[in-house]
């Protein structure tokens, strides 16, 4: 039998000093040896460091028992009962090791301890030991400690007799009659609480019998008594249905009396659990609702929406009533638990209490128009979205919530007016009997926006939706209005030029100027595009009173200018598709090139921040070459194509878009109600038929919760993990077949570490000496201890195990050799082990984000991988789905949108997140080369962190290299 390398710790231990400072076994020693009981304590504090990284420290165990064991100082005592927790008691033939009868000796002598907080420690100490040989000897202690007059004692003393039982009944075989004595004879609410923990796990009859006699008095008592009392009625009404009803009548008696937060917790959860009534859900969901109203510590108040999310999840209709009382909780200052409030009210809202609901958002909007700050503005984006999911669902409130959103525009930032604008199209697409109404609140409140963005998306809302002639006048007159004084260039230069008038003629004096001649002799030609004009230069509160379209032209916002181009080209032919007022027509035709040509001459010019980019010139050109093609508008073909292009297929494309959301929020709706739905044969309970309700066992999901926490995941996916198929397949060969000494390991991956099972093989006919393996690392990884040297017989085999911390991530390298000695006094030898590359795919998981989210990212991470493809694969679907597979990503744009079989392009956007909270952002853009039948494009990687880019560039590299490697079909 041989000791396992990892000892169960059952106590956690800060690391105060995690530089990667390693000390060796002498260090330690000589420590112990001179230092002073301070200068102990911190050794002992490495020392449980380093062992509970995995170096078990067989040689210290003497000093510490010289050295440490006699000391009085009580931190070290408590330092050195940390120690025993993990030391390795048993040898390699798993008998008990000769020096824990010293220490066996001093755990009795502190069973036995005047001080209470020695005594105390020591059983607490009791509680995590497992080895029967060592508890022999302490029961008669334990016992004598059961009757200690000081309470601290007695509650470890009582947990101790149960944890000594549980290792070996014979030890104490009366245990269930001791605790039942104890706890019918003991005062303190602690002590009755462990008592009462351990009596419930050995006897339930006998536990079953001290919870009647106290249900009288059952509110009376101690919150930790009453904590015990539901833990083991949760637990017994899964084992026991029969009883299901009186213990449900109990725990709400106990939810309406209880005073403690945490009895109201635990009485709800399991009531949760064991009933389906709807008055008895609601009741609970009312008391925890009060309870995340009231708790201070944000975490509290998300455990408590998370157990309101679960019972509305199960039962969708039940919690309509409680709707505003759960926004009683947007009062908190966290964002987190406002938008989990938010989340869970928004699945609540019906026709019946919409009303209520907007007027709540409402006044939460209001009050945040007076605060700017960064947490103001997500709070007031929060708000904006979810206002905007409500009215989207109810056409009543619509109309209401539009004019309400469009009064805060001016107050919100870029982002925030743009969900503002957004949301408006839905409405206005969705509910075409609302559009004029809507049309004419937005064209009111264009003027308050100062977002370019937001208005561009307000331009093609005019462009699309001002269908009457009177809405086209309206939006005309907006768009004049919002341009200024015409020309643009001509009137800006008076302007600039009226302040400077009287330093002029001051200056009347000085030599008048002449015309700038070139070298070559010639005149200079100068026009109101490059002419040197001596203005003045403006305050930002003249910039700002400038109508929004002008300020937006005038500091380089020329995209917009472009939107606005082809609005004034709808607008002008949708109005001669409803007027036949000639001279009207002619008049907006005019303007409109007046508009667009000044554009152009003001964004040649210096005045703006920035002149005019190519693309924005080429699409205003394009507008003006539609309005000055008369011949065009008359030819029917050409106008038919005309109203096609710029009058139909935007909206068409937005209708589908729509479509394709809407079916998306269908079929998550859809799966809400199947989780929840029962079968049309489903059997009836009836609760007078106790024999049927038998049947019906409620399920124990904090159990459950419990289990899948502890072993890591599901039961599948632990047997596929331990499957030997996907064990071969993570053995790695580290040294070759020729080598003196044969090696490979074996990779697994656990949360935040990684452990190499390592066999070593002699591979010659002598015996290898003092062998010993190091290892080093590249990247955020740490090695956790070495392992010591060893002699190998000749072809005999060695097993060692490194355990490896994982702090991001990133790509990270493990590479290192074998030392032993040579023979009669040669050098040291050495052989070169083979580089190991973690996997760190495995910590990167498929997520999901908005697409504002991942803009966001996008412009502001600083980490770029290029990556150009080329690619054999047959389909460009095909190419994507590989990508899926070695990035570990999942695609954010919709399956409409790259799903074309037949089409020759696919352009995607797709996002991971990593076990240590990275994100990891790419966009692909790829074509089918029609010549050669090749996928060319290019992947685009982003991430905050260098490493992350750099292991996802990796991932896509090595796809390319594989999926073009050439395949030999015959030889």
């Amino acid at each position: 039998m041989t000791v396992p390398l990892y000892q169960p710790a059952y106590t956690l231990v800060y690391d105060t000093n995690p530089q990667n400072v390693s000390y060796s076994v002498s260090d330690f020693q000589k420590a112990l040896e001179k230092g002073s009981d301070s200068d102990k304590i911190e050794t002992m504090k490495r020392i449980l460091v380093t062992m509970l990284d995995g170096n078990p420290l067989f040689e210290l165990l003497m000093h510490i028992i010289r050295f440490v064991m006699p000391s009085k100082d009580k931190r070290l005592k408590k330092l050195l009962y940390f120690y025993w927790e993990i030391v390795p008691k048993l040898d390699s033939e798993g008998k008990l090791r000769q020096e824990m009868i010293l220490v066996c000796n001093a755990i009795q002598h502190d069973l036995q301890h005047p001080n209470e907080y020695i005594r105390g420690n020591t059983l607490r100490f009791l509680t995590k030991l497992k080895e029967a040989e060592l508890l022999e000897q302490m029961v008669p202690s334990v016992r004598s400690c059961l009757e200690y007059r000081h309470a601290y004692v007695r509650k470890y003393a009582i947990l101790a007799v149960y944890a000594i039982y549980k290792v070996s009944d014979h030890l104490i075989p009366d245990a269930t009659e001791i605790i039942n004595s104890f706890l019918v004879a003991e005062t303190d609410p602690i002590c009755k609480r462990n008592a009462f923990i351990a009596l419930a796990d050995l006897d339930r009859e006998s536990a079953l019998s001290y919870l009647q006699d106290n249900i009288i008095g059952l509110e009376g008592l101690d919150a930790l008594l009453q904590d015990a009392f539901i833990e083991f009625i949760r637990r017994d009404a899964v084992k026991t249905p029969s009883l299901k009803m009186q213990y449900v009548d109990l725990l709400q008696d106990l939810l309406s009396t209880a005073t403690s937060n945490e009895v109201v917790y635990e009485a709800a959860t399991a009531l949760t659990m064991l009933s389906n009534n709807p008055s008895t859900l609601l009741y609970v969901s009312t008391r925890l609702i009060d309870l995340a109203v009231k708790e201070s510590d944000n975490n509290i108040k998300l455990i408590v929406l998370n157990r309101i999310e679960e019972i509305q999840s199960r039962n969708p209709t039940f919690l309509e009533d409680l709707t505003l009382d759960i926004l009683r909780v947007l009062t908190s200052q966290d964002l987190d638990v406002c938008a989990k409030a938010l989340d869970i009210s928004l699945g609540l809202v019906t026709s019946r209490n919409v009303d209520d609901v907007v007027k709540l958002l409402k006044k939460e909007l209001q009050s945040t128009v007076d605060n700017n700050n960064d947490k103001s503005q997500e709070y007031r984006q929060l708000l904006t979205k979810t206002i905007h999911k409500v009215a989207i669902r109810f056409v009543e409130v619509s109309a209401n919530v539009v004019s309400l959103l469009l009064e805060f525009i001016g107050e919100l930032n870029s982002e925030g007016a743009s969900g503002v604008i957004s949301f408006t199209k839905d409405v206005i697409e969705k509910y075409p009997q609302l559009r004029e109404e809507i049309l004419q609140e937005l064209i009111s409140a264009l003027p308050f926006v100062n977002s370019a963005k937001a208005y561009r998306s307000a331009l093609w809302i005019l462009g699309e939706y001002s269908e009457s002639a009177s809405d086209i006048q309206n939006s005309w007159k907006h768009i004049r209005d919002s341009i200024g004084e015409l020309p643009i260039l001509q009137s800006e230069l008076k302007n600039l030029n009226e302040g400077i008038e009287e330093e002029e003629v001051s200056d009347a004096s000085q030599a008048a100027r002449g015309p700038a001649v070139l070298p070559d002799g010639t005149y200079v030609t100068e026009s109101a595009l490059t002419v040197d004009v001596k203005n003045r230069s403006l305050s930002k509160e003249e910039k700002n009173l400038r109508p929004p379209l002008r300020r937006f032209i005038l500091n380089g916002y020329f995209y917009t200018a472009s939107v606005l181009s082809n609005t004034i080209v709808k607008l002008v032919l949708r109005f001669k598709n409803v007027s036949t007022n000639q001279s009207v027509i002619h008049a907006l035709n005019a303007e409109g090139l007046l508009i667009l040509v000044s554009i152009l001459r003001v964004g040649q010019s210096t005045l703006v921040e920035k002149k005019i980019d190519e693309d924005s010139q080429e699409r205003i050109i394009i507008a003006i070459s539609m309005l000055m093609d008369r011949d065009g508008m008359n030819d029917e073909k050409k106008k038919e194509l005309l109203e096609m292009a710029f009058l139909e297929a935007t909206k068409s494309s937005y209708k589908s878009r729509l479509s394709i959301n809407q079916r998306k929020v269908d079929r998550r709706n859809a799966s809400i109600v199947a989780k929840s739905a029962e079968p049309i044969d489903k059997v009836i309970t009836f609760r007078q038929l106790a024999s049927i309700d038998i049947r019906h066992t409620p399920t124990d999901t904090v159990e459950e919760d419990l289990h899948l926490a502890c072993k890591s995941g599901s039961f599948v996916a632990k047997q596929e993990a331990n499957s030997i198929t996907s064990k071969l397949k993570k053995i790695i060969p580290l040294t070759g077949f020729s080598d003196p000494v044969y090696a490979e390991c074996y990779i697994t991956n656990h949360q935040f570490d990684v452990v190499l099972d390592v066999l070593l093989v002699n591979q010659t006919k002598e015996t290898l000496k003092n062998l010993h393996v190091q290892f080093a690392t590249l990247g955020d990884l740490k090695i956790i201890g070495n392992p010591p040297s060893t002699n190998v017989i000749p072809h005999g085999f060695h097993k060692i195990s490194i355990t490896v911390k994982v702090s991001s991530a990133d790509t990270g390298v493990i590479f290192g050799n074998i030392i032993y000695d040579g023979a009669h006094g040669e050098d040291s030898r050495y052989v070169i082990l083979n580089d190991v590359h973690v996997d760190t795919m495995d910590y990167i998981k498929p997520a999901v984000c908005d697409e504002a989210s991942f803009r966001k990212m996008w412009n502001a991470f600083e980490w770029e991988n290029k990556l150009v493809v080329k690619s054999k694969l047959p389909t460009l679907q095909d190419y994507l789905q590989k990508l899926i597979e070695v990035t570990h990503m999942r695609v954010l744009t919709p399956e409409e949108a790259y799903t074309d079989r037949d089409g020759r392009f696919l352009s995607c956007n797709l996002y991971s997140k990593s076990t240590f909270g990275e994100d990891a952002l790419a966009n692909l853009c790829i074509e089918m080369d029609p010549n050669t039948g090749n996928i060319i494009g290019e992947v685009r990687i982003r991430s905050k962190t260098q490493g992350l880019a750099l292991t996802h560039g990796d991932s896509v590299a090595q796809m390319g290299r594989v999926a073009n490697t050439i395949k030999l079909q015959n030889v």
